[in-house]
């Protein structure tokens, strides 16, 4: 593999603010060369790959010590980027790292866009796009299974599927070629027709099986957007408190305490939850308030799981069964609460399959995790072991559009067209397929993902 000539680019590869360590990062073919200008210590170019070397940052037009330092030297080929890498670990502070930064960008280096980093290696052949696209899927993980999905793409599992599969498909195309242009047997014309026939079917049950791991993979990678729900004083915030593990929302025997949408994330076994705590949904003549219970509506309307809970020990009221009629078409759990108390509400009117609760006691909140798995994991479990899991929303768009070239193919192969003209609808397969690696993606394509990655990655 050889890489292409680039400029030298650098940039803080650690979040700005008080930390232990900060990281400035260049990558290059000047990255030793600018490194050794600015560093007192062991001779930059001489000492071995894949070391970290002590020593000071000099800035020599002002003669003087920026910071204590250990380098690292990484060269290439055998780098993230395949280019020589530089990383200066400087002690964690805003103005320390800034300082070494312009001092870099003043012997020559150029400020890095954003995922720049990340944009060579996929340039320079280190990563594939699913590869290159898993990065900024572990830096946003919330949960460890979303983790480990996003390591697992990392890896390559996904692009070995997609490099299988395309490759699959150009070996039935040259079949199918070789029996058109050599037909031997008079019979060719069945045989190549059989042939496509049994691929298609093949792959089409490969890529399909794939799109039924969106739904699960999109949901790890992206989390369950949550609206706890209830008229006021029910215990929605006492609900979303206990979720946290931490006092978040304010709570009071007063009605209408919250009066915003309070939004926080949530791991309930390895499935992160965005839960959105609405303000009680009541009429009001409140205008604050008032803001408050549309915005709680729109909320009810916009997620994917709804928690409505009511008041076990207090009949029901026209506001609780406003709140049923209004969530009965949502993924929703309905949830007892104050159960610690008398039970009053009347039941006979409810669904079977509500939870009670007692978030005061902390009874029964783990049947809402179990509640869970049963709506968006059909109680198969949240993740099988060593399966590939599609969750980008660009790889998922895409395997939608090679199912329906297949498709088409298929529907070509029904009304008895000529084969030569369904190979156009299945080499539009093979192309598309290789959008998703980076293999036949177009430069804007290339160019729009990565700057949606930070800076210094």
């Amino acid at each position: 593999m050889i890489t292409k000539e680039f400029d030298t680019i650098t940039a803080i590869s650690t979040p700005l603010g008080e930390g232990a360590i900060g990281i400035v990062r260049i990558s290059g073919s000047d990255a030793l060369a600018i490194a050794q200008k600015i560093f007192k210590g062991k001779d930059l170019t001489q000492v071995a790959s894949h070391t970290l070397n002590y020593g000071h940052i000099h800035d020599a037009e002002k003669d003087e010590i920026l910071d204590e330092v250990m380098v690292g030297v990484m060269r290439a080929p055998k780098t993230f980027t395949r280019e020589d890498i530089i990383e200066i670990n400087t002690h964690g502070g805003v103005a320390v790292t800034n300082e070494i930064l312009q001092l870099i960008l003043r012997q020559g280096a150029r400020m890095a866009e954003p995922g720049e980093f990340t944009k060579r290696a996929f340039l320079n052949g280190r990563v594939d796009l699913t590869q290159a696209e898993a990065v900024m899927d572990i830096i946003r993980a919330k949960t460890d299974k979303a983790m480990n999905i996003a390591v697992k793409q990392l890896d390559g599992s996904l692009k070995d599927l997609i490099d299988n599969t395309r490759q699959e498909i150009l070996n039935t195309l040259a079949q199918v070629e070789v029996n058109i242009d050599y037909p031997e047997y008079d019979d060719v014309e069945e045989m190549t027709t059989a042939l496509m026939r049994e691929k298609t079917e093949e792959f089409q049950t490969l890529l399909e099986n794939l799109l039924r791991t969106a739904k699960r993979g999109k949901i790890l990678r992206e989390g369950l957007s949550t609206a706890i729900i209830g008229r006021p004083n029910v215990g929605k915030s006492s609900l979303l408190n206990n979720l946290l593990r931490e006092d978040k929302a304010i709570v009071t025997d007063i009605a209408g305490t919250t009066r915003d949408v309070i939004e926080e994330y949530v791991n309930i076994k390895g499935v992160p939850l965005k839960l959105v705590d609405t303000a009680g949904i009541r009429e009001t003549d409140d205008v604050v308030e008032k803001i408050g219970v549309e915005r709680s509506k729109k909320a009810l309307n916009e997620a994917d799981l709804v928690l409505l809970v009511l008041n076990a020990s207090e009949p029901l009221t026209e506001q609780d069964r406003t709140l049923l009629e209004l969530s009965k078409d949502s993924n929703r759990i309905i949830l007892l609460n104050k159960t610690d108390l008398p039970e009053q509400i009347e039941a006979h009117e409810l669904p079977a399959d509500v939870i009670r609760i007692s978030v005061l006691e902390n009874q029964n909140i783990d049947q809402i995790e179990d509640r869970i798995n049963q709506l968006f994991f059909d109680n198969a479990g949240i993740v099988e072991q060593d399966a590939t899991y599609l969750s980008n929303a660009r790889h998922i768009s895409l395997i939608e559009k090679a199912v329906q070239s297949l498709q088409a193919v298929n529907e070509g192969l029904e009304l008895g067209m000529p084969v030569d003209l369904l190979q156009v609808d299945m080499t539009r397969t093979w192309e598309i397929l290789g959008e998703i690696t980076g293999d036949a993606a177009p430069d804007e394509l290339i160019t729009q993902l990565f700057s949606q990655f930070c800076l210094g990655k």
